[in-house]
């Protein structure tokens, strides 16, 4: 597939527009589920650990997925990957409101729409970076805070909905609600070159291993047809009988020369079907190799090895207060009386403001995407150490909305691992870091709700968490300092946008 140079606009927008509510209609209950969260834990009476495997799988099953998300969409396209997801986000939202246990809400919430998301975000990232390059920190900008106006109207509208039709009837409509994802997935047109197709592929382009893998493959099939010509006419000359009419040799002759050639031409085949067969599986072995290969080489980067224990380190600490806290709050006592609106809407629209923000930020060119990112990283530790010491509204409202900000740097991922391995390799790349998030995020809320159910209490759980997220902005940071480079440059020169970080980068 032959790609065009990215417009930045024209269909692009549209792209950027329906990209918003994908994103919007998948994550709006995922990242809400600490409202659902609540209902459960009465529910079903399981512990908070235990309870809070359901929204961390959902949130993090399709990051844990995003190599195999990544595979998918370069092999089947953005748009076929979309509207087969949505399928799976809704179908796993209303099996979830006939869950009987906590254990069929894993596998239907956490896994099935968890999946479905991963699939979601992908395709959405990678159709938006395919369209935009100058202006591609603007676009993911617009796209990404999709999943945070979602969370902030689905905090709100999933708690009305329980009280008018009840948790089930709520898991209800919010699936059918997801159908919408796939009017806006049959809208994410390829990037093709439709006014220059690629000419069209030879026989020998075809079925390259057939013919030049191996060059002495023309030789192996006659060698293995003469010895099996050889076999034959010994074993004609063996059974040769005498003495027959003239008429009838000619007759047997003429069919014996053409039964010969019937069988040639079935040996030639089943040689060269066993070779072709052959030759495939060598090269798909050469292409799982050449992955592992190229895996190898991005984690020679220093910077990209930061990368990915940042961003695990970051969704053990910074996702579980989107989750937790509603309970956090529960179990301050605050006064209801004081609770104008959820925590987690506050965390949802704050979220949609920072993603804007740093969106905007990452293309000036003055700006370190870099630097920037490690900065919210830095910001997010602390404000996780100051939780433990809000004790009313006002101040866990003021976290939430800081949190939410600084948790808007989900929308600068996808430029700091374009500006840090290239675009060529950024499905690659992106899937493995996704990967490593998807990991955070599946353990970061069960850790906190083991820790609360030991210690009866949140504070030992948000002071490990904000060591963790100041623990991987500490490493990236280091990684990233310009003597790394230096040392590089003196050892090596490598091509552009390849494997190496600027430190003044540019868009």
């Amino acid at each position: 597939m032959v790609f065009r140079k990215p417009p930045d606009g024209g269909w692009g927008w549209v792209i950027v527009v329906v990209s918003f509510f994908t994103q919007f209609l998948c994550y709006g209950s995922p990242l809400a589920v600490g409202v659902l969260y609540v209902e459960w834990l009465d529910a079903f009476g399981e512990g908070k650990g235990k309870t809070a495997w359901v929204g961390s799988l959902a949130n993090g099953i399709g990051l844990l997925a995003s190599p195999v998300c990544s595979i998918c969409v370069s092999s089947f396209g953005a748009r076929p990957v979309a509207i087969f997801s949505g399928f799976m986000v809704a179908g796993g939202l209303m099996m979830s409101s006939f869950a009987p246990n906590i254990y069929f809400l894993y596998i239907s919430y956490g896994i099935v729409v968890g999946l479905g998301c991963g699939l979601l975000y992908t395709a959405t990232v990678t159709i938006t970076c395919q369209y935009f390059d100058k202006r591609r920190g603007l676009a993911l900008g617009l796209i990404s805070t999709g999943s945070s106006v979602g969370l902030f109207i689905y905090a709100a509208l999933q708690r009305e909905l329980i009280d008018l039709y009840g948790l089930d009837g709520c898991l209800l409509i919010v699936g059918a609600l997801s159908l919408n994802i796939l009017a806006c997935g049959s809208l994410m047109r390829p990037l093709e070159s439709s006014e220059c197709p690629p000419p069209e592929k030879t026989c020998v382009d075809k079925v390259p291993d057939q013919y030049f893998v191996y060059h002495e493959k023309e030789k192996t099939v006659e060698e293995n047809i003469s010895i099996l010509e050889k076999g034959y006419v010994d074993e004609k000359c063996a059974n040769n009988m005498p003495d027959y009419k003239q008429d009838s040799i000619l007759n047997k002759n003429v069919l014996s020369s053409i039964n010969i050639n019937e069988k040639d031409t079935y040996k030639k085949k089943v040689v060269e079907q066993t070779n072709f067969c052959k030759q495939l599986a060598k090269r798909k072995w050469q292409l799982y190799l050449n992955y592992w290969e190229e895996t190898v080489v991005l984690f020679k980067n220093k910077v990209f090895s930061a990368l990915f224990v940042a961003i695990l380190l970051f969704d053990i600490g910074g996702f579980p207060p989107s989750l937790l806290m509603e309970d956090v709050a529960r179990s301050a006592n605050v006064n209801e009386d004081d609770y104008h609106m959820p925590l987690i809407s506050i965390i949802g629209i704050m979220t949609a403001v920072g993603k804007l923000t740093l969106g905007i930020l990452a293309d000036f060119k003055w700006v370190n995407t870099l630097y920037l990112y490690v900065t919210t990283l830095l910001m997010t530790g602390a404000a996780l150490f100051a939780i433990p010491f809000a004790k009313s509204y006002l101040t866990l409202a003021m976290l939430s909305g800081i949190l939410g900000f600084l948790t808007g740097n989900w929308s600068i991922f996808p430029y700091v691992t374009t500006k840090t391995v290239g675009i060529e390799k950024l499905t690659h790349a992106y899937g493995i870091l996704m990967f490593f998030a998807g990991l955070g995020n599946s353990l970061g809320p069960p850790i906190v709700g083991w820790f609360y159910d030991w210690t009866q209490e949140y504070d030992t759980a948000f002071y490990f968490s904000g060591f963790c997220v100041l623990l991987g902005g500490f490493l990236l940071l280091l990684a990233a300092l310009p003597c790394w480079n230096a040392c590089t440059n003196q050892s090596s020169k490598l091509p552009p946008n390849t494997y190496s970080y600027k430190v003044a980068s540019s868009a």
